[in-house]
């Protein structure tokens, strides 16, 4: 572009260079002013700068922090890159602290188990440690975690604690949010679910299969990788949500973070037969089985303690006592797919 310097010295306008060079208006304005160089690309703002220093700061609180997890959180902030751009970019800048023994080789024999759509959904709980201590479940919160084996999709609901009637519970939850359920169940050795030591399932769970029309697989001893697809939906919460999940969060906004999460992580690209889909268009495609309307009617038992207010939690919402049990221990007492329940201590009982 030297001759458009020159045409300007001599007197030419610009729209006059650009017409006799065929170039645009604003790319000779640009060679003129110097903002741009002949022979180099004109470089763009790099979008992550904003974010740099906030990426520092989580990765140096938390080294393990998932670059996936991290992402979501730039992406909130107005992040508008794409994940690779990103991933890239927390490289360049070496935003990541160095831990050795992440780079120690680690892994173990692992065998593919071909699984048919709609045949399975494998089942686990995950103990999430230092539960908010608002929630009043101890030192773990326990999340039950349903993946289908065929295409990754994976729900997962917060309960109480992992007795039978809370794994009732939140097995039905789980089936109706992934929209229906497997022909198979999976799980690992569960006292609730089989005796341990045999693998037999027990009589009170084989009532809850058969009222939902399913099988139940048990998996053997000592044989490890059967359950791949609900360890890795199990690995993906408690990184890309419990690490992220606020002290001061209650159960139920704590739940619609989980379910966002699990939505969004339909998302994820697979192939399949050489053809790029998303995990939500391939459940889409299992043929799962319809959901009884109301749940096994399983028998839940919880303690609470009266509020000042004279208002008993349970399940979320707000429960009235008579006047006069503020601070009393009461017992919440509610059979599953039922309307009411019955709240009991030593000398009252309201319904």
């Amino acid at each position: 572009m030297r001759k458009s310097h020159t045409l300007r010295r001599q007197g030419w306008t610009i729209s006059a260079i650009a017409r006799h060079l065929g170039r645009d208006r604003k790319t000779i304005r640009a060679y003129l002013n110097g903002d741009q160089v002949p022979g180099q690309r004109r470089q763009s703002p790099d979008a992550f700068v904003p974010f740099l220093q906030y990426c520092r700061q989580r990765l140096a609180d938390d080294p393990h922090l998932w670059a996936s997890t991290l992402f979501d959180e730039v992406r909130d902030l107005g992040y508008e890159g794409g994940y690779s751009t990103f991933t890239r970019a927390l490289r360049r800048y070496q935003v990541r602290p160095h831990c050795e023994p992440c780079h120690a080789a680690t892994g173990r024999n692992v065998a593919v188990i071909a699984h048919p759509p709609g045949e399975e959904i494998q089942f686990d709980w995950l103990e999430l440690p230092d539960a908010p201590e608002l929630w009043g479940v101890g030192e773990h919160a326990h999340l039950l975690v349903g993946a289908l084996a065929h295409s990754g999709r994976w729900r997962a609901v917060l309960a109480e604690s992992e007795d039978f009637p809370h794994l009732v519970q939140a097995l039905d939850q789980v089936v109706r949010k992934l929209g229906g359920t497997a022909r198979r169940w999976r799980f690992d050795r569960m006292a609730t679910v089989c005796y341990p030591s045999s693998g037999q399932v027990t009589a009170s769970f084989a009532a809850v299969a058969k009222y939902y029309g399913v099988g139940v697989d048990i998996c053997p001893p000592r044989r490890g990788n059967r359950k791949g697809v609900v360890e890795k939906a199990n690995h993906s919460a408690a990184q890309r949500w419990w690490r992220t999940v606020p002290d001061a969060l209650t159960v139920v906004q704590a739940q619609s973070g989980i379910d966002k999460i699990t939505v969004r992580m339909d998302e994820r690209r697979r192939s399949v037969d050489g053809v790029k889909v998303t995990v939500g268009e391939l459940a889409a495609a299992e043929m799962l089985l319809d959901v009884p309307v109301r749940p096994f009617p399983a028998e839940l038992e919880v303690e609470r303690t009266v509020s000042p207010q004279c208002l008993v939690s349970f399940d979320g919402n707000l429960y009235s006592v008579p006047p006069g049990f503020a601070g009393a221990q009461v017992r919440v007492m509610h059979r599953l797919g039922e309307s009411h329940l019955d709240i009991a201590t030593a000398g009252t009982r309201s319904t």
